[in-house]
Order: C-alpha cells, then structure tokens, then sequence
C-alpha cells in the first residue's frame, strides 16, 4: 500500500501520514500501562505496519520502563535493513527501579540524557535515533499528564536551555538524526528556538484535545515538523467504545479511571459518531476518520497511531488518502461545540 508522505520539516526525512506508536505495547507493570500484552503480537504489529507502508515508529524509554524499546528493536531485527522504518523515540523520563508502579519523573540533567540516549541505542539496536525527542518540560516533578507553569519545580529542575543544547550537541555528534520537543508550550518552544532548530514537535492532539492548535501554528512558521500523539484519543475515537467497555477494562489500564473514559465519556462518544458519520461518507473505518481529522490541520506532518494487534492496523493505515471536505469539518465541528468537550478552535 502507498501511504502518502510528508516532509518533517527540514529534516531531510520524508514520513507517511501515519507512523505506527509503541506506547501500549510497553505491556503492564508500570503507572501509565494499557495492561497486559502478547510481545508477539507487539512484534506482529510493528512489521505489519512497516509492510503496509507505515515508514516510522514512535517509542519512549518510559514505555514498559524499557520494554517498548526492546520490543521495537526485536522488530526492527525481522526486518531487511533497506525496509526499516525510522525510529524516534524519547528522553527525560527516569523510574525508580525498585519502585516500578511509581510515576517517572522528569529528568533532563546533561548526564542523564547522555546515559539515556545510549540505554536506547542499546535496546533499540541501532546506531543512530533519527528524531530524539524530549518528553516532558525537565521540572523534575512526577509525571501526571500536566503542564501547569505555576507549579513549583522540584530540585531536579533543569532548564530548558541547557536540555536543549545537550540535545543539540547530541545531533552534532551523529548520535540522533533530528531533535524535536513534545508537550512543550509555544513560550517554551521560542526559547529552545534561539538555541537550535526546533526540528520536530511532538504534541497530543484530536478532536477532543485541541489545546495545542497554538503549537502546530507554530510549526508551520518555523519550518518544522509535528507529529501529533492519540489522534484517536487512546480508542475513544475508534467508534468502538461505550460505557459497559470502559467498565470492562483491566484494573491495570489507566484509562479506566480517566475522567475521558469516565465523567466526559458522553460527550466524548458524541464526537466519535459524528466521526463514523464523516467515515461512512468516505468508506473508511471510523478510526481513519479521527486521524485524517488531525491531519487537515496546518502544520501536522503526521499522526502517531497505536495497535496492538496487527488487525487494528487496517482501521487506520488509509488515513492519509482520506481528503475530508468542508461539510465533514463542519460535522465534526458542530458535535464537538455541542458536547462541550475540550478546548480550543473546534475546526481547522
């Protein structure tokens, strides 16, 4: 299958509308876990991906504290050299290890990132990341999904500056490829701007998280690119969620307590079948709908799409050949006023 590419920015890097993300198959036994999962299917997922045509995997080393990585580099490892994706994945996220449930925190001291970018070349078994990406803002703090500037950092506060040009010094040494930032504001990305080339940006990003809008402007008058996470907003998007699912999830899924999944579930599954409507018009399965949503935004290169099974693959890999009209986005945009859910401009 041809699946359409775009720049990313001035990386020199073409990449498909869709690239495959290995948050869940991480597996279980860590604070962000999508529960348990088969490495099998992981490692049957990924190569169906690369043979549908997907020329990307986004991965982290928090995902699985370690095991996304491995689970990717045995995939990697099936696959002829000439056919293997790119691979971008992540720093500044340490665990405890003798405290494995507890949340990561958000470290980005020089040596940390240098022994973080090495851990991952290791696990991943490649010599060189092509899009290294920081994770979270280096305040230090626990993770816990926010980006709220009155917090207090903590001591472990590293400023952007100086993960920055470590990130940069990195690139120049031919240890990554590309840097980039994800869940970084555009205050912060001004600043890392008068470093280094932002080379990528990294926001979360779909019809019922469009706070970010701001960063992909942003993108788009510096010459960068963006690649949006949970475009289907972790399944809720698939058309394939209802109460009684939510209720049936694992007690090991973070989702299950998410007030997404829980308080805003109404609202949320509204969107979704104004989505299934603007799927059926098109003839593609609902989740390539919520995708292709994403991806008629200025500034979005691509879209990074989970699957634990290679058959979910099928749900979304046409995403980037569906061409959404104006009465499509008028749909959406309508349900997403109605329901109330999210911030920020409800169309692009």
């Amino acid at each position: 299958m041809a699946v359409p590419t775009r720049p990313l920015g001035t990386t020199g890097m073409d990449i498909t509308a869709v690239g495959f993300g290995a948050w869940a198959i991480g597996g279980a036994g860590w604070s962000f876990a999508w529960g348990a999962q088969d490495d099998a299917d992981s490692v049957a997922s990924v190569r169906r991906a690369v043979e549908a045509g997907v020329n990307w995997v986004d991965t982290a080393p928090v995902y699985g504290l370690g095991h996304s990585e491995e689970v990717v580099g045995k995939a990697l490892a099936g696959i002829p050299e000439a056919e293997r994706p790119y691979v971008f994945t992540k720093c500044g996220l340490i665990w405890d290890e003798n405290d494995r449930a507890a949340p990561p925190r958000k470290i980005l001291r020089p040596e940390s990132v240098r022994r973080e970018v090495e851990d991952s070349l290791r696990r991943l078994g490649v010599e060189r990341i092509d899009l290294y990406q920081v994770h979270w803002p280096g305040d230090g703090l626990p993770l816990d999904f926010t980006t709220d500037p009155e917090r207090e950092s903590s001591p472990d506060a590293v400023e952007l500056e100086d993960y920055w040009r470590t990130l940069a010094d990195l690139k120049a040494e031919g240890k990554v490829r590309a840097i980039a930032l994800s869940n970084h504001g555009v205050p912060l990305l001004d600043r890392a701007e008068a470093v280094a080339h932002v080379d990528a940006v990294q926001p979360q990003f779909s019809a019922l998280a469009r706070h970010t809008a701001p960063e992909l402007e942003w993108a788009a008058d510096h010459g960068t690119g963006a690649i949006v996470y949970q475009p289907m907003h972790s399944g809720l998007l698939t058309g394939a969620f209802t109460k009684d699912r939510v209720a049936s999830l694992p007690d090991d899924d973070w989702r299950k307590t998410s007030p997404e999944f829980t308080d805003r579930l109404r609202g949320s599954l509204a969107v979704a079948g104004a989505l299934r409507t603007v799927a059926d018009r098109h003839g593609v399965p609902v989740p390539a709908a919520a995708v292709a949503w994403t991806l008629a935004w200025r500034g979005v290169t691509g879209a990074i799409v989970g699957a634990r099974r290679p058959e979910q693959i099928d749900g979304w890999i046409g995403a980037g050949s569906v061409e959404l009209t104006e009465t499509d986005l008028d749909e959406v945009s309508i349900a997403i006023a109605a329901a109330g859910v999210g911030a920020g401009p409800v169309r692009p």
